[in-house]
């Protein structure tokens, strides 16, 4: 099981290798965060989210840092600190890069993953909040706690409802169904309510459950299309409700052992149609185990009593379940590697109690079944894995058991194979242990002080390269004290860090595989070169080419000069990167003794250009730059010479066999000179506190000296400040000399000033007294012109309140006149209005004299008087209004002269308001007629309405009338024609008798 360790870590990849979850329980990694110091502790995992597609995962800790997860990019990064812990996380779907978070202050923070910003903070829970709830189309969000829900606008982040309840009721859940606008609430009580999420009305309320039942609803889980709801709490029954119907579909029975569940989920699938088939059940033991709701098998279980869960969440993809564990750390299972290892599925743990309509039903189908415990076949009874285990066959041979590989590979192929072109599978080849905490407690360890100036020896531009070489190179120093006093151990390193660059663990690994196998027996003569070592390639070349090592002898070429320099930087100054990748395919496929091989096959296959060198520098510049040479035989002559070679000289008989490091931790390395070692670094050691004294006295030296030149300048300034005092203090005595001479002189003076003082004061005081009079007589002058001024004054104000006065009575003159002018306007108007109504009136009268004089021959005798009586009534009505109109005029103009009267005395009480009063007046006036004038328009309008009104019913009267004359006009002379024909009969009867 891969296990990644956040640390203080902002950012990284999530594992180091390939997670291979069919061989491990199905969990791809484990991911724990702990903190490094004095104090170290593991800060546990809260909850967890994953977003719509299922790639990336949200989780939260206790310390409030929430960390975002790219499952299939293989990264992880810290998108904030929140400061405190979180308790409800969900992505929200409309903005695929925000997020909301639950925090232990009540209140609901939105962050966005890619600026690391805050972009709202909203508040209104009492409560901590335990579930975010977000709508099919992102727009709308539902945060509930145990006594409140509240329904939020993630567009404008503003709360549009909330859901209040008594305490004594409480709310469990309050979420959106899937691909609907419905809200279903979930009560303590056990009632279950379903809203319309437009109009916020009732749809529905699901029954309650069969009577008797103790089964207190705690948590729920709802499929994918929204048609199946599950229910659990403190019992091992599940009740599942259908929506569509309202109807208790079914109740499972989980085994005894577990007497409460926790959380339920539905396992999503991608061919299911949303009707999802798989739940997930967490019981109180934190083991979830994952159903199938038709069939009631168990299909298979995640946890143990030892690693139990906490809670748990699946992907919508149906790809990934995380979960949280009781130790805090985050486990990441493979949906996919969990069904596929499932050989043959248990009989059914559970039983299915059917709904009825009647509680006698109910009771005949509940049994009891009890269930048999079930394991999984690749799960132990402790929760450790249980892998299989292959017997090799008997007549398999010690030489093949040692050829074998991991993961099927065979050495004496993969020889056969890299004879030819070059293959990179070092990792399987050198069997790396990928101790991720050794390296890790190596790494914490610091850079190396042999290391701390690297970049001054060797001026690397690639600063991450050179960084990872300080690492590397420090791990080592920490591993093995030789590591940090040899001088070559950069060139050796650099070519594996140059590849394992993004690698830092691997690269470390390859290293201390190399130094294990390859350089055996290297620092046995340190601080000198391997002479042993050079000494058998020098005895392979003497064997296999005496001319050449003749030739090398002959110019005073040692093993050191040829030999060394490609042994100590591995090949990497002579050889191109393929070439070199190419030769160390084939190095690492082999014994150890095959690099000494290649050494020696390099020398031979370069003989023709170095027999012609006969300059040591041209020697050195040879194994120190890069030559055309074919390195596919170098390889060959180095097969070659492993076969050729005499046992007596063969490299095989002392260098031992091919020993991967140990895992979990890494092996002792101590073959070494240690006394040099220690002598070395104590002498290192003793020459860096020297160092460090001498530049500590250096730089008290330095301290000391400036002091003294400090001293120095300071006295210097205190004498010459002293002889500056003392100049001073002679030019102060021949000044108060001088001083004393001027002051006597001044007394001289002194004396001459003050008698010349008294006669001048004395001029001035006569001065001054014939002054005094000649301002007295000004002043009475002055008095005088400003009385005759004021006298003046007063006799212009008096004229001119003389002549206000004449022009507020032509004022009130002329509003006098206006006045009357306007009641003459008025009564014009009136007596017009009065002329207007008598000519509709003689008109009117006329129309009914035509009338009458119509109706005259029918009913004259009758309407003559009715007729009489009627036209008095108009008379007096008319006369009456006229009078009232007449009467309410000289009202008004009565009430009218009264004000103005009342003005008129107030106007002469006092000259200085009269102008004001006046002005007032004015208005009021002004007012006044306007009012008097909008009434009477709107009595006059009221009027022509009434009057309109009456014409109109005087003009059906009019028709009517005139029908029903005309109707008896057509009788009558009908009767006329009538008895004239009977006239003329009976006077035809009377001339025949």
């Amino acid at each position: 099981m891969q296990s990644s360790d956040l640390g203080n870590r902002e950012q990284g990849k999530i594992w180091h290798r390939r997670p291979s979850p069919a061989t491990q329980q199905g969990i791809i990694v484990n991911i724990i965060h702990t903190t490094t110091g004095y104090h170290s502790k593991t800060i546990r995992f809260l909850n967890v989210a994953f977003d719509c597609s299922g790639e990336f995962l949200l989780a939260g800790d206790h310390q409030g840092n929430i960390y975002v997860f790219d499952l299939v990019g293989n990264r992880f990064n810290l998108v904030q600190r929140t400061g405190q812990a979180c308790t409800a996380l969900a992505f929200t779907l409309r903005r695929k890069t925000e997020f909301l978070v639950a925090l232990a202050d009540y209140s609901i923070k939105c962050f966005d993953t890619a600026t690391k910003e805050l972009v709202s903070w909203m508040r209104g829970h009492d409560s901590s909040v335990s579930s975010i709830s977000v709508h099919g189309s992102g727009r709308y969000a539902i945060t509930c706690s145990t006594d409140t829900a509240q329904l939020w606008d993630l567009d404008t982040f503003q709360r549009k409802r909330k859901l209040n309840v008594r305490h004594s009721v409480g709310i469990q859940k309050v979420f959106f169904l899937p691909l609907s606008n419905t809200i279903l609430s979930c009560f303590k009580d056990n009632s279950i309510f379903a809203w319309d999420f437009d109009t916020l009305h009732c749809k529905y309320q699901l029954p309650s459950p069969i009577e008797g039942s103790s089964l207190h609803y705690k948590v729920f889980a709802i499929t994918r299309d929204g048609r199946v709801l599950a229910t659990g709490g403190k019992s091992n029954h599940l009740h599942l409700w259908c929506l569509e119907s309202k109807q208790l579909l079914r109740i499972i029975q989980m085994p005894t052992k577990v007497r409460a569940i926790r959380h339920l989920e539905f396992l999503s699938d991608s061919f299911d149609g949303g009707s999802n088939q798989v739940l997930g059940v967490l019981s109180q033991d934190n083991i979830m185990r994952f159903i199938n709701i038709n069939t009631c098998k168990l299909l298979f279980d995640l946890g143990s009593h030892e690693e139990g869960l906490s809670m748990a969440t699946m992907s919508p993809s149906g790809r990934y379940i995380a979960a949280v564990m009781e130790n805090g750390s985050l486990s990441i299972y493979s949906i996919q590697a969990l069904t596929q290892e499932i050989n043959k599925p248990p009989p059914p743990l559970f039983k299915v109690i059917e709904d009825s309509k009647s509680k006698l039903e109910a009771n005949k189908l509940t049994m009891r079944v009890t269930p048999r415990t079930s394991e999984r076949p690749w799960k132990a009874k402790k929760g450790k894995i249980q892998s299989k285990v292959f017997k090799p066959l008997l007549d398999v041979s010690y030489e093949d058991k040692e050829n074998e590989l991991p993961e099927g590979l065979n050495k004496k192929r993969l020889q056969a194979l890299l004879k030819g072109p070059g293959m990179f599978i070092w990792r399987s080849l050198l069997h790396l242990p990928e101790n991720h905490l050794a390296f890790n407690s190596l790494l914490d360890k610091g850079t190396h002080s042999a290391f701390a100036h690297l970049q001054n020896e060797y001026p690397i531009k690639s600063r991450k390269l050179l960084r990872v070489l300080q690492r590397t190179l420090s791990g080592l120093a920490h591993w093995s004290t030789i590591f940090g006093e040899m001088p070559y151990i950069p060139l050796l390193v650099f070519p594996f860090v140059k590849l394992f660059q993004n690698n830092q663990l691997i690269c470390f690994e390859v290293v201390a595989t190399v130094i294990i196998n390859w350089c055996q027996h290297w620092f046995e003569f340190f601080p000198n070169p391997p002479v042993n070592i050079l000494s058998m390639v020098e005895n392979i070349l003497a064997h296999h080419d005496k001319e050449f090592l003749h030739h090398l002898m002959k110019y005073n070429i040692t093993s050191q000069s040829y030999a060394w320099p490609l042994l100590e930087t591995m090949f990497s100054e002579v050889l191109t990167r393929e070439e070199w990748l190419k030769m160390f395919d084939n190095i690492f496929s082999n014994h150890p003794s095959y690099l000494l091989m290649v050494v020696a096959a390099y020398l031979i296959c370069s003989r023709a250009p170095l027999l012609h060198c006969n300059q040591k520098e041209d020697f050195e510049y040879f194994f120190h730059h890069r030559n055309h040479l074919d390195v596919s035989m170098v390889i060959r002559e180095a097969y070659h010479l492993m076969e050729c070679t005499p046992d007596n000289i063969h490299p095989i008989r002392m260098l031992e066999d091919f020993a991967p490091l140990t895992k979990g931790q890494y092996p002792i390395f101590n073959k070494y000179p240690k006394f040099i070692v220690d002598y070395q670094s104590q002498e290192r050691e003793r020459i860096r506190q020297e160092e460090i004294e001498y530049l500590r006295e250096r730089q008290l030296l330095h301290e000391i000296e400036a002091k003294a030149i400090e001293h120095r300048v300071e006295d210097e300034t205190w004498y010459r400040k002293q002889e500056l005092l003392q100049e001073a203090e002679e030019q102060r005595r021949k000044i108060l000399l001088t001083e004393e001479e001027k002051l006597a002189e001044q007394r001289r003076l002194a004396a001459v000033k003050r008698e010349l003082k008294m006669k001048e004061l004395q001029l001035v005081d006569a001065a001054r007294r014939r002054f005094l009079k000649y301002q007295q007589d000004q002043r009475e002058m002055e008095v005088k012109r400003l009385d005759d001024e004021i006298a003046r004054k007063a006799s212009m104000r008096e004229e001119e309140t003389a002549a206000t006065i004449r022009d507020v009575e032509v004022r009130q003159m002329e509003l006098e006149t206006q006045r009357r002018l306007f009641e003459q306007n008025l009564v014009k108007e009136q007596e017009a209005m009065t002329q207007e109504v008598k000519g509709e009136m003689d008109t009117s009268r006329r129309k009914a004299d035509l009338e009458e004089h119509l109706f005259q021959r029918l009913i004259e005798a009758e309407q003559g008087g009715n007729w009489k009586a009627h036209e008095v009534l108009e008379e007096c009505l008319a006369k009456a209004h006229q009078e009232n109109i007449d009467v309410s005029w000289q009202m008004e103009l009565l009430h009218k002269r009264i004000c103005d009267d009342m003005d008129r005395d107030q106007r002469y009480q006092e000259v200085a308001e009269l102008l004001h009063k006046t002005r007032m007046a004015e208005v009021k006036l002004l007012e006044a007629m306007k009012e008097e004038l909008t009434e009477k328009m709107e009595e006059t309008a009221g009027k022509k309405e009434q009057l309109m009104a009456q014409q109109d019913i005087a003009a059906a009267s009019d028709a009517n009338r005139k029908r029903f004359l005309n109707q008896e006009m057509n009788d009558a002379v009908e009767l006329a024609v009538k008895l004239q024909e009977g006239d003329g009969y009976f006077g035809e009867w009377s001339s025949c008798l």
